[in-house]
């Protein structure tokens, strides 16, 4: 099976390096808020084009507690995209507010800057624009309108780090930026971890007390947080692997390139890039003119991996039927549900892999249509 993703291939590259640092902090027995995290934070704030990093446990925590950084509570709303990842809106009911759903761009996936104002009431506080597939969300007219409305703005960068928009990095726009270094992120950690990226050391300042409890000073708690802190393991191995992100940026970049031309001309739409992004492909996703499940199923029995990101958009899920959201009200996020599928994209994936899978796109119109 050729694979969404190899994690086994990049570690092979890395893996002298990998190993060293953690056997270092081991030796060490230093394993929480130690110098390795100090050193990550500072040089992924670097990397986002921030003055700050602050490392948390996950890339759900690093939503949760920028929303708590900036008193969003319960009866607040915060604006956000159905078409995402569940944790985009997962983090704004865990601290009490409501997600309020805004449809998307059909050609970005991302949400749809005409679309925010209409959403906006007196009880928002915040917009929440996920940067999907490891592109940039249409920054300027969001920040536009935060901006007029009074609004904070939190940037979902958990599958865009390094994204670039009009010579800006994901992150570095809004208020905050929420980042995830899951394994199968762009720079992914051997375990669970986040970090939130800012410019404003005040909101820096309280994310750190926030992921110890509310502490600046042992045992004395200004304020209620909760225990959210990327281990020095993990940020052992996550300085490791940033010193190649831009390798592998580029790596993916090249592929992805590579796709648009061998798959140009088929009844499908390549990954749409507007002018002035530069992404970073986390992931490469079609939008397939024809029935989607038949064709991820013919690139299983093929040997491929292909899967639909997201299969059920966040309005229509069962835990949020509360909201009174039905079939049809938000269509370009419907609509991508079910027409959309990604093909396996990596570093190092190998050239003869991506040649069998542009073959086997092609053997499923010829049959199929």
């Amino acid at each position: 099976m050729i694979p969404i993703l190899s994690l086994n291939d990049q570690y092979k590259s890395i893996k002298r390096e990998i190993n060293k640092a953690i056997k270092d902090v081991v030796d060490s027995q230093h394993f929480v808020l130690g110098k390795e995290l100090s050193e990550l934070e500072k040089e992924i704030a670097i990397y986002c084009q921030t003055k700050y990093g602050v490392g948390v446990a996950s890339g759900t925590d690093a939503l949760i507690l920028s929303l708590m950084a900036l008193d969003i509570k319960a009866g607040d709303e915060v604006i956000t995209s159905p078409f995402t990842f569940f944790s985009s809106a997962e983090a704004v009911s865990l601290v009490g507010a409501k997600p309020v759903f805004v449809d998307i761009d059909r050609r970005t996936y991302t949400i749809d800057p005409k679309l925010i104002e209409k959403k906006i009431t007196p009880r928002t506080k915040a917009i929440i624009p996920v940067h999907l597939y490891g592109q940039c969300a249409d920054m300027d007219p969001i920040l536009a309108i935060a901006k007029k409305h009074g609004l904070k703005v939190i940037e979902d960068c958990a599958q865009a780090i390094g994204a670039g928009y009009k010579g800006k990095r994901s992150g570095s726009m809004g208020d905050m930026g929420a980042l995830s270094f899951y394994p199968s992120k762009n720079l992914g950690a051997y375990g669970e971890g986040g970090m939130i990226v800012t410019n404003d050391e005040k909101l820096a300042q309280k994310v750190k007390m926030l992921r110890v409890h509310g502490s600046a000073e042992r045992y004395l708690h200004a304020i209620i947080g909760t225990n959210s802190r990327l281990d020095n393991l993990q940020a052992a191995v996550l300085r490791v692997k940033a010193k190649y992100i831009e390798k592998w940026q580029g790596m993916r970049r090249a592929n992805a390139q590579y796709y648009d031309k061998k798959l140009k001309g088929l009844p499908l739409e390549t990954p749409y890039v507007p002018e002035g992004n530069t992404p970073t492909y986390h992931l490469y996703v079609l939008k397939v003119h024809a029935d989607t499940k038949k064709f991820i199923d013919f690139l299983t029995k093929k040997g491929i991996e292909s899967r639909t990101y997201y299969p059920v958009p966040l309005h229509l899920q069962e835990c949020y039927k509360g909201l009174g959201y039905k079939a049809g009200d938000l269509p370009e996020s419907e609509a991508a549900s079910v027409e959309t599928a990604a093909i396996p994209l990596y570093p190092e994936i190998k050239k003869r892999d991506m040649n069998y899978i542009v073959a086997s796109i092609k053997e499923f119109f010829k049959t199929s249509l």
